[in-house]
């Protein structure tokens, strides 16, 4: 098995290479992992003392970020290397002010991972969440270093527990201990026989909390909301634009709406704009607005769309309603956790079992799941007419993240550096 996943590594490789030609997030992929070599022999001596961190992707990243942060406060003397797989992590990430070194996981060879160690040569590695690279793994088994994985998740379908999953589960072994999310991945590493687990629950909750101790403001969305009842829209796919459109043309004036879309292509952008008859503003106009003498207030706007990334954390303060996107697709619903932190009542698509919080929550009565637009205007109108349940709902989403919260310190108290 080790041949045949070397060759298709190989071959995915060279292929990799051909449709980058024709993608530009193909492209930063490749592109990017031609000089993850000479930049850690460049920030990394063979005297330091170094502790790595994997993320596949931005979420990952954002899961694990309260162990690197507290791994980085009790270890100062330590260099914290973080990697991604993805350029949708490593390009909004790779400027982070918590590692010494952020670059691109080298593809899964052998010979890049043995070079990867050489020059990393870590103290200890953690993995967030899932992504199980064999040759990495058994390279890391033979230098016998100490190997985490946090916040994991597991399920019945994965390859480990096939009765042909033997190459994958022998990857396994390298882990030092596993902090998995829940009992039920506990008990599926248990049937394999790993006795090595515990269950921490799930990082995200410690790392939504301290959201609350940071500065939200946004100066310019208080000038919009302008005390207005205010609806967020947050991580939206056209399919829930196409009805999300819908409501917004026909919800009351006092009623104000921002939406953060999932993909901020210039072009979708001002197609989503111009299906919306109400005061729309666009935040990449918004300055060049304010510098005219005679300009329109923030205030007067009651639909403003935020073709950037990375405020939506702060801008869900702001929120009294919430709706979060992704549940009319696949894989399905994004994060719930930064608009229950503020304790907003939240509406879904129905697309959400894959995600323990956003069931959770649902089943807690404190988010709200809709499958076509009679459902939406029916949730949207109950929680802007009746102040009472919007609190309700919201009190059960900020209780539901303090009473989830702990997961770092669990970790950190199982794992000596």
């Amino acid at each position: 098995m080790s041949f045949i996943y070397n060759f298709i590594l190989l071959f995915a490789s060279q292929l990799l290479k051909i449709l980058a030609l024709f993608s530009p997030k193909l492209n930063l992929f490749v592109e990017g992992r031609k000089s993850v070599f000479e930049t850690l022999k460049d920030n990394i001596q063979e005297f330091d003392k170094t502790i790595w961190f994997h993320a596949a992707s931005l979420g990952e990243y954002e899961q694990g970020l309260p162990v690197i942060e507290k791994v980085k406060e009790k270890y100062p003397q330590h260099k914290i290397v973080l990697t991604f797989f993805s350029p949708s992590g490593y390009e909004v990430r790779k400027n982070n002010t918590v590692a010494d070194v952020t670059v691109y996981l080298p593809l899964d060879k052998i010979s890049n991972a043995k070079q990867f160690l050489d020059l990393v040569h870590p103290e200890k590695v953690f993995f967030i969440k899932y992504e199980f690279w064999p040759n990495y793994l058994t390279e890391l088994k033979k230098r016998s270093i100490s190997t985490y994985l946090i916040s994991g998740i597991f399920r019945e379908k994965q390859l480990f527990f096939k009765w042909y999953g033997g190459f994958y589960r022998k990857a396994l072994q390298t882990f030092t201990s596993f902090f998995v999310q829940n009992e039920s991945s506990k008990l599926l590493l248990q049937s394999i026989g790993f006795s090595n687990v515990s269950v921490s629950g799930d990082t995200r909750f410690d790392r939504v909390v301290t959201i609350l101790e940071k500065d939200n403001s946004l100066d310019y969305i208080a000038q919009f909301k302008n005390n207005q009842t205010t609806i967020v829209i947050g991580s939206s796919w056209p399919k829930d634009e196409e009805l999300l459109i819908q409501y917004i043309e026909s919800a009351p004036q006092n009623v104000k709406f921002i939406i953060a879309p999932h993909n901020i292509n210039h072009n979708q952008i001002l197609n989503l704009k111009s299906k919306i008859s109400k005061k729309t503003l666009l935040f990449s106009e918004k300055e060049e607005m304010l510098k005219q003498v005679q300009h329109d207030n923030l205030a007067d706007f009651q639909v403003f769309i935020i073709d950037t990334i990375g405020i939506l954390t702060k801008i869900y303060s702001y929120a009294d309603i919430a709706y979060v996107g992704g549940g009319f697709g696949n894989p399905g619903v994004h994060n719930l956790l930064e608009p229950a932190t503020f304790g907003i009542p939240i509406v879904i698509g129905p697309n959400y079992s894959h995600f323990a919080e956003a069931t959770a929550l649902v089943g807690l009565n404190g988010c709200i799941t809709v499958k076509n637009q009679s459902e939406l205007n029916d949730a949207f109108n109950l929680l802007l007419q009746n102040e009472e349940e919007r609190l309700e709902k919201g009190h059960i989403c900020s209780t539901f993240v303090q009473m989830n919260k702990g997961a770092t310190e669990h970790i950190l108290s199982n794992i000596k550096i």
